[in-house]
């Protein structure tokens, strides 16, 4: 199954208007000029954004806040109006909108009714799943809403080893929405979604790498991913999850032996000039590694969006991201560009 795939990618070109290609020329030419100078330099409004659909979970994985119950912010379910306000403010400029930060988010009741809105709106829109809610029903209405792209987290081919990741989880609830989803796109003969299963490499999981790919061609899904772990607590591993493989570990042992992260912290981050985090209360933060949203650098309900994304917040922090990015703790243990390996 190869990385390219050319109905994704044309779907996504077909996004593009002359209007969000300009935006995105300024967004990139900025943030080079960025890189060159050392000076933040910020043209245009974000390409991509993600929006969270819902801070609930029904499983307990060991790394994820969600899983954990341990957010120091509230637990709640974004809002379709004021999702639609916010779409109708910035729809001209977004190219991509990933319905995924924390969270479940089929249990959100609202969640494929926002999806089609973003769709009529000619937006590429994308959600990551954990495949329990995927009911034949709700694999109709997913096909039906447009979704563009379908992330089924799958990290393990068999009961006892996906559950040690997944906690809480069944396997046969995974394989089962897949297949819905699969049949429904051939039913209702849809290009979309983009369906792919995405495989979190860890200790437990990693000798099921070819079994994985077997059974993602027996499904029919159109791509199998394999994404590396983020462990918080790298340096001790408490749940032993750094696979042995290095090709899938964020971390390597330095000349001491002791566990860093392999991307290094450059004085630049492409993430901060094209996209953000929207939460389902409207606050907006850098990226998907502030979980807790901890750098709020706006809060939509009492601020426009583009108005935030040129507020002193949102200056400030790029200026101290081009300054001393390891200064920054949400980049501590960033791995931005290591984070996927495609087969």
């Amino acid at each position: 199954m190869p990385y390219f795939n050319w109905n994704d990618t044309i779907n996504l070109f077909t996004k593009f208007t002359p209007r969000r290609l300009w935006n995105a020329a300024k967004v990139y030419t900025s943030y080079q000029l960025t890189r060159l100078t050392g000076k933040p330099v910020q043209w245009g409004y974000p390409v991509s954004i993600s929006f969270e659909p819902t801070t609930s979970c029904n499983l307990r994985c060991p790394e994820c806040p969600s899983g954990l119950r341990a957010f120091t912010r509230p637990t709640g379910m974004l809002q379709r109006d004021f999702f639609t306000e916010t779409i109708d403010d910035i729809h001209k400029e977004i190219l991509y909108l990933i319905f995924y930060f924390q969270g479940e988010p089929y249990l959100n009741p609202e969640f494929l009714n926002m999806v089609k809105y973003a769709h009529d709106k000619g937006i590429y829109t994308a959600t990551s799943t954990n495949a329990h809610y995927l009911t034949d029903q709700k694999a109709k209405q997913t096909v039906e809403s447009g979704l563009d792209r379908l992330i089924i987290s799958i990290d393990g081919t068999t009961q006892d080893v996906y559950q040690q990741y997944r906690v809480g989880g069944k396997l046969d609830k995974v394989l089962e929405g897949a297949r819905n989803i699969v049949k429904w796109k051939k039913e209702l003969k849809s290009k979309t979604p983009f369906v792919f299963f995405q495989f979190l490499v860890v200790k437990p999981n990693e000798h099921q790498i070819e079994e994985i790919r077997r059974l993602g061609k027996e499904i029919g899904v159109d791509q199998v991913r394999f994404k590396t772990a983020q462990v918080y607590d790298y340096e001790n591993d408490p749940h032993q999850l750094i696979p042995e493989n290095n090709k899938y570990s964020r971390y390597k042992k330095d000349s001491n032996g002791n566990m860093k992260v392999k991307s290094g912290l450059s004085n630049h981050c492409w993430k901060l000039w094209h996209a953000n985090v929207i939460t389902w209360d409207g606050l907006v933060v850098p990226c998907c590694f502030d979980k807790d949203a901890m750098h709020r650098l706006g809060n939509l309900k009492t601020q426009g969006f583009k108005e935030i994304w040129n507020n002193d917040n949102y200056r400030q922090f790029r200026r101290e991201l081009v300054t001393s990015r390891k200064n920054i703790d949400i980049c501590a243990n960033c791995s931005e560009g290591l984070t996927v390996w495609e087969d």
